[in-house]
């Protein structure tokens, strides 16, 4: 059965870019951010003069947030937020749909609304729960799609992406994006391999980080062979690894050991010194930690070294308390403008690599 949709714009023409005002969102998450996600998108709306709530499971690596007056609700770009992966307008709900039919009540309803669309994603929750339902949805997208070119529905030209979530099996959100200003990956993931030569997995963390949170301009303009970067908290030298990859020398700081390979690369030298107490002979290019410990002390160390001018930028992680893990991340992120003295480029995200904290990248406002 249906439930009652949002308010909706027809596309001004078959093709045309997608025009929709919606008054609820679709939030996917990690599983277990959830109540994170809604304080974050509450602040945000808030702060446009927006009041709205959350409908959530805990654990379910998704909500729903509504408007609370069935107003309008301005669609934020992912990347611009913390928690969510993505961000997708929902413009229909479908509840007890028919396990023997579940195509026809989702044509029924593009038939009345919608004329071309570009492609069509099926996705499920990132959680236990979801992850039983993955080979569902490839083989539901693939029935779909035959479908939908049979009909000649899809179209080079449209920009319009069908994007639909199933929770479970007989409920799915039905989700119509700008392909062009929606996230290139599924779930709003970015899968990385890991290399066999990495000394630890945390490599991947770092990895995804830099293709996150910088822009392509930006790492070929910042992660130039021959730069220099610190890595505090190296051991065993995920980190490092990436850094070395990309013909950086690093300054690699931590009592434990470091991988041999990197240190038969040339490019590192180890220092076996706490990562609080370090201070380079000179000033360098990057600075990044993945240290466990406290994120305020994390936060403080690297406004530190911007202050100081000991680095130029720095990437980093912040691992989070088990409550108010909003707040702290809040409280960390307020440090490191206010210890600086001056305005800070802050970019933070929690990655599908992390686990249990946020990557945070800190620069000069002007780039």
């Amino acid at each position: 059965m249906y439930q009652k949709p949002p308010r909706w714009r027809s596309p001004s023409a078959t093709t045309g870019p997608l025009q929709c005002a919606m008054s609820s969102l679709l939030i996917t998450c990690r599983a277990g951010f959830e109540s994170e996600c809604a304080q974050e998108l509450t602040e945000y709306f808030a702060a446009r003069d927006q009041a709205g709530f959350a409908r959530l499971r805990a654990d379910s690596g998704y909500l729903v947030f509504a408007a609370a007056d069935d107003s309008e609700l301005a669609l934020p770009a992912a990347d611009t937020l913390i928690f969510p992966r993505q961000v997708l307008p929902i413009a229909e709900h479908f509840t007890a749909l028919d396990p023997k039919d579940r195509i026809s009540p989702l044509l029924d309803w593009l038939q009345r609304h919608i004329n071309r669309l570009h492609d069509v994603w099926v996705e499920a929750p990132d959680s236990p729960e979801g992850e039983a339902l993955n080979a569902f949805c490839r083989s539901f997208e693939s029935a779909l799609v035959a479908r939908l070119k049979r009909d000649r529905w899809l179209a080079e030209t449209a920009s319009t992406r069908l994007q639909l979530f199933f929770p479970i099996g007989t409920e799915a959100f039905l989700c119509l994006v700008d392909r062009r200003q929606a996230t290139p990956h599924r779930q709003g993931i970015l899968r990385l391999r890991f290399p066999s030569a990495a000394p630890s997995r945390s490599t991947l963390k770092l990895e995804e980080g830099l293709l996150v949170l910088l822009t392509d301009k930006e790492r070929e303009a910042w992660l130039q062979p021959g730069m220099s970067a610190v890595d505090i908290g190296a051991a065993p030298g995920g980190w490092t690894f990436q850094l070395v990859q990309r013909s950086l020398r690093v300054s690699a700081v931590d009592n434990g050991p470091m991988a041999a390979n990197l240190l038969d690369s040339g490019l590192v030298t180890h220092y076996r010194e706490d990562g609080f107490r370090f201070v380079p002979k000179k000033a360098l290019d990057w600075l990044v930690c993945d240290m466990v410990e406290q994120p305020i002390r994390v936060a403080k160390l690297v406004a530190s070294w911007l202050n100081d001018g000991r680095c130029k930028r720095a990437l980093f992680n912040l691992k989070l308390p088990m409550k108010k893990r909003w707040q702290e991340t809040q409280l960390c992120l307020d440090i490191m403008r206010k210890q600086t003295g001056r305005e800070l480029d802050l970019r933070a995200k929690q990655l599908y690599h992390d686990r249990e904290e946020i990557t945070v990248y800190a620069g000069p406002a002007s780039g």
